[in-house]
C-alpha cells in the first residue's frame, strides 16, 4: 500500500525534492544570507561614525565590485575542496609582504614605504612621487595607480599592476575609466589592496577629482584611501600640487596623511 505524502511535509528519507523546489530553497537561502551580510556591513560602518556621504562612497565601492565578488564566490563553490595546510599551523607567520622579487635598484630613493603608511608629496608635477613609487615597487606584491597618465615602472610586469586612468588619458579603457567617480575608483582598488600582502597605491589625480566632483567628496575619498591602507597592510603614495588649494583646504588634506614631503 502506498503512502501519500502531504505537499508541505519534507520528503521521506532517500527521496529527493523536485528540482524546482530545491532551486527555490537554495535561492531563498542565498538571498537571505546576502541581505543579512549587506545589512551587517552597513551597520558596522554606521557604528564607526561615518557620515551619510562616507556611507555612500563605501556602498558605491562595494556595488562596483559586487559582480566580481559573486563570480569569485561561484568559482570557489565549484572548485574541488582543498586539503588543509596543516604545515602552515606549525610554522611562524610569514611577513606581511611576502614578495620575493628583485630588490630595489641601486640609487633608489632612501624613503621606504611601510605597510599601513600614507605619504603626501607636495610638488608641482609628479616627479619625486614617481621616484618613490619606482624605488618601492618591488616591496609590495602589486601596485595600483590612479592617474591621468599612469607612470612607467620598469621591471614590473603588467600582471602586478592595476592602472585606473582618469581624465580621458590616452590609456583610458573602453569602459570609460575617465568617468569613474571616487566611489567607483575605491571599488576597483579593493581587489589589489585586500589581496595577500596588500598593494602600493599611487595617486596623482586628486586635483582632477576635486574639480570634476567636489573638494569634500575628494577629501572623503582620501580618508577612505588612508583607512584602506591601514586596514589591509597596503601603502598610499599621493602626489599633489599645493597651488590647487588655498591654505585652509590644503591643511585639511595634509592632516589626513601620516608623512608629508
Amino acid at each position: 500500500m502506498s503512502v501519500r505524502v502531504p505537499p508541505n511535509d519534507p520528503p521521506p528519507d532517500g527521496d529527493e525534492p523536485p528540482a524546482d523546489e530545491e532551486f527555490a530553497r537554495t535561492y531563498a537561502a542565498g538571498y537571505e544570507e546576502g541581505v543579512r551580510s549587506a545589512l551587517r556591513e552597513v551597520l558596522q560602518h554606521a557604528s564607526r561614525g561615518h557620515t551619510a556621504q562616507e556611507l555612500r562612497i563605501l556602498i558605491e565601492s562595494r556595488l562596483a565590485r559586487l559582480s566580481e565578488e559573486v563570480e569569485l564566490k561561484r568559482k570557489g563553490l565549484l572548485a574541488p575542496p582543498r586539503r588543509p595546510a596543516w604545515s602552515s599551523l606549525l610554522r611562524p607567520p610569514a611577513p606581511t609582504h611576502a614578495w620575493t622579487g628583485p630588490a630595489p635598484a641601486p640609487g633608489a630613493p632612501t624613503l621606504r614605504l611601510a605597510a599601513g603608511k600614507s605619504v603626501l608629496v607636495r610638488e608641482e608635477r609628479p616627479n619625486r612621487a614617481v621616484e618613490i613609487l619606482r624605488g618601492n615597487a618591488t616591496v609590495f606584491p602589486r601596485i595600483a595607480t590612479v592617474s591621468l597618465r599612469p607612470p612607467e615602472t620598469p621591471g614590473i610586469p603588467p600582471g602586478r599592476r592595476v592602472d585606473i586612468t582618469v581624465g580621458g588619458g590616452a590609456s583610458a579603457d573602453a569602459l570609460g575609466a575617465n568617468r569613474l567617480a571616487p566611489g567607483e575608483i575605491g571599488g576597483r582598488l579593493r581587489e589589489p589592496t585586500e589581496a595577500p600582502g596588500g598593494a602600493l597605491v599611487y595617486v596623482d589625480a586628486l586635483e582632477y577629482l576635486a574639480t570634476e566632483y567636489s573638494l569634500e567628496t575628494t577629501l572623503k575619498f582620501v580618508h577612505w584611501l588612508v583607512g584602506q591602507a591601514q586596514e589591509t597592510g597596503s601603502a598610499l603614495l599621493v602626489s599633489f600640487d599645493r597651488r590647487a588649494l588655498d591654505v585652509r583646504d590644503m591643511s585639511r588634506l595634509e592632516r589626513a596623511f601620516e608623512t608629508l614631503i
